[in-house]
């Protein structure tokens, strides 16, 4: 019965072979099996023994396939198995971000971490995706110690022209509704639309400056060349797709401009245009700040889920109460106004924000945005805070002709 060979398949089983020595020797047995003609200080035995002593040359190993390790030198890191995976020097100064990433990731100290499983409220960065931003210290979503900041500033600068010198007022008014302008048209290009700036800026412009110093008459006048200067300036593009660009541009036009003219006529009456704007703000703001409160601690009941979920119809009971008593009182003490037509403005004000504010979710909704810009920390865009003023200022116009008799 013949040895099976290790290296050799079934049908090497009637193939005679030479007997080998138990102990291959050097000098008697150079090669028992007439296979290597090397000297046997430089072969590797298979039968289940090695020679300790034995100098073999890597490449003439059994195992030459794979690549030798060379202790003490330093590998390839094309040729390493983990190329794939980016080195981690020690001692190397690692990037801000990369840093701030592993330290996120990494797991208390008592802390076991899950196998499959990421802490909550954290996220990996890669190269097309950002590290998880921290969450804003707003109870509904917003950054409250920003907004109040910039809201102060906002103030700021429509309150010390309004009450130093009224005129500059204009150029508050003309710079705000020329950036909402920019903001809504760049807006709307989400859906394609493609609105011509220029006349639009311009002709808002020129539709404040018209009520400003003619009344509501060239306000009308003003919007009508606005609207018109802009379908001519579209058409110079072709006709295509003119029907669609031409909703989107009238509807700014109207939106910004034509309501935000009503503030140049509250601004320009003669004798008391400050404190009528005054407490058309204050109203506004009122509105603001009591819808927020009354909706972030009691807001149970969503008032228009589809449109802007956040808003309650608790945070709605707490904008009409803040406005109505505050509007009561000031009223009353600069203008001499029973307190309940006091009351009845600022309801109609705070019923006028809440629908701005609703109105202008619903287009930031329809158009796939969040923020009109991020010009205003805590805010976003100017135009997610007059989208309030733009309804409200009609609305106060209309009311204050009726109860404050314009002086002179």
């Amino acid at each position: 019965m013949s040895h099976l060979d290790p290296y050799g398949g079934a049908e090497a089983r009637g193939r005679e072979r030479p007997v080998s020595l138990p102990w291959p020797d050097p000098e008697l047995d150079p090669d028992p099996w007439n296979r290597d003609p090397r000297p046997a200080t430089e072969r590797y035995e298979v039968n289940g023994h090695r020679d300790l002593d034995l100098d073999l040359d890597h490449e003439q190993a059994p195992t030459a396939q794979f690549a030798p390790v060379r202790v003490g030198a330093a590998p390839d890191h094309e040729e390493a198995p983990t190329a794939q995976i980016p080195p981690v020097r020690v001692g190397a100064d690692l990037d801000h971000e990369e840093a701030s990433v592993r330290a996120a990731d990494e797991p208390e100290p008592d802390e076991q971490p899950t196998p499959g499983k990421r802490h909550r409220g954290r996220r990996r960065a890669g190269a097309g995706r950002p590290a998880s931003q921290q969450k804003s210290s707003g109870r509904a979503g917003r950054n409250l110690p920003a907004a109040i900041s910039v809201g102060v500033c906002l103030g700021a600068a429509v309150l010390l022209p309004l009450f130093l010198y009224t005129p500059a007022f204009l150029l508050v008014l003309a710079a705000a509704f020329g950036i909402g302008i920019w903001e809504l048209s760049r807006a709307v290009r989400r859906s394609g639309a493609q609105v011509p700036l220029v006349p639009l800026i311009a002709g808002g412009v020129l539709t404040v400056t018209m009520a400003w110093f003619a009344g509501p008459d060239a306000l009308l006048l003003g919007l009508l060349v606005t609207v018109a200067g802009t379908l001519v300036w579209r058409l110079g593009d072709g006709i295509a797709n003119f029907r669609r660009d031409a909703t989107a541009a009238t509807l700014i036009a109207v939106y910004v401009p034509f309501l935000g003219g009503f503030a140049a006529l509250l601004a320009s009456s003669p004798g008391d245009g400050d404190l009528r704007v005054l407490v058309t703000l204050v109203a506004v703001v009122l509105s603001d700040t009591g819808g927020y409160a009354a909706g972030a601690n009691f807001g149970k009941h969503p008032m228009a889920p589809a449109i802007s979920p956040k808003k309650s119809w608790e945070g709605f009971a707490g904008s009409v109460g803040a406005a109505a008593l505050g509007s009561a009182l000031l009223l009353w003490l600069l203008f001499d106004v029973a307190p309940w037509w006091g009351a009845v403005f600022g309801l109609a004000i705070a019923v006028a924000a809440v629908l701005g504010d609703l109105a202008e979710s619903m287009i930031k909704r329809d158009l796939g945005v969040k923020d009109m810009s991020n010009l205003l920390p805590g805010h976003g865009g100017l135009m997610d805070r007059l989208d309030s003023v733009l309804f409200a200022v009609p609305t106060a116009y209309l009311l204050l002709v009726v109860f404050v008799p314009a002086v002179g």
